[in-house]
């Protein structure tokens, strides 16, 4: 695909920052506006990388800001839920999904492990462990010469942290990018990617509502590169087409008809 801009949607359901004070307090705008601004703000480091048309879109709106108009235009999806998982539509699921499928792509953002989007992608339970307890996460770049680990370290630090643990069920990733270590001992496979169909999928852990995860320049890091390499390279509209025969058919005896099978000649021994 040539396209000079890459569009991207940050999906939030933004119930959190609206109903919970201390969370507000960190991330008055909602914490999609801290991830859009960085995005904005965060240069690519990407070979050949785009610059980025970045909007946002939130549960409340009507078909949860994701119409079939803004999702046939969107590159990649980043998404971010918690609370509210139950109450996203089926039908906005299948048609995040289809645009999946045809090349789009989905960026996954810690809670979101049980988003109906992210559990219908991976196709299991995407189950953990968790501890709310102001954690120390140390984020270990395992595959250093990925797209979405340029410009890292060989690790870096959150100081406050939700932990999620092993064992996370999900298919076995394309690549695991990054891996987290935790202060109580835990370790977690927290940067993972898939292809689904013709589109790119990145889970990414960190991002707890209570912390101020979003504001980590590693962080921004992280999901800029992401956009990148999860932008479509094609779109492919699936279709399922009753084909002529390329080359010329020879004739059967038999002919096996929908009905059953017809004699063309004499009895079948």
């Amino acid at each position: 695909m040539s396209k000079s801009k890459i569009s991207v949607i940050v999906w939030n359901e933004f119930q959190h920052e609206r109903e919970n004070a201390a969370v507000r307090a960190i991330y008055p705008d909602g914490l999609h506006a801290v991830i859009a601004g960085a995005l904005r703000e965060t240069p690519a480091l990407n070979p050949g990388a785009l610059p980025l048309d970045v909007s946002i879109a939130t549960l409340d709106q009507p078909e949860h800001g994701l119409t079939e108009e803004r999702l046939a235009g969107c590159d990649v999806l980043i998404w971010w839920g918690h609370k509210a998982h139950g109450k996203v539509a089926d039908a906005i699921v299948d048609r995040v999904q289809k645009r999946v499928l045809e090349g789009m792509g989905l960026i996954v953002l810690h809670s979101g492990h049980f988003s109906k989007i992210f559990r219908r992608m991976m196709g299991t339970n995407c189950s953990l462990k968790w501890r709310e307890a102001d954690e120390k996460e140390r984020v270990w770049v395992v595959e250093p010469s990925h797209p979405i680990a340029a410009g890292l370290g060989e690790y870096f630090e959150l100081p406050y942290e939700e932990m999620y643990g092993e064992r996370f069920d999900i298919p076995q990733p394309d690549s695991t990018v990054l891996i987290s270590w935790f202060e109580g001992g835990e370790v977690f496979r927290s940067g993972c990617t898939w292809e689904r169909g013709h589109g790119r999928i990145f889970y990414f852990r960190p991002g707890h509502e209570a912390y101020p995860t979003y504001y980590d320049k590693n962080v921004q890091r992280v999901i800029a590169n992401a956009v990148q390499w999860a932008a479509p390279r094609v779109n492919i509209v699936d279709v399922c087409p009753n084909a002529k025969a390329l080359e010329k058919l020879s004739k059967k005896e038999l002919n096996f008809g929908k009905v059953g099978i017809k004699q063309s000649q004499g009895d079948i021994a």
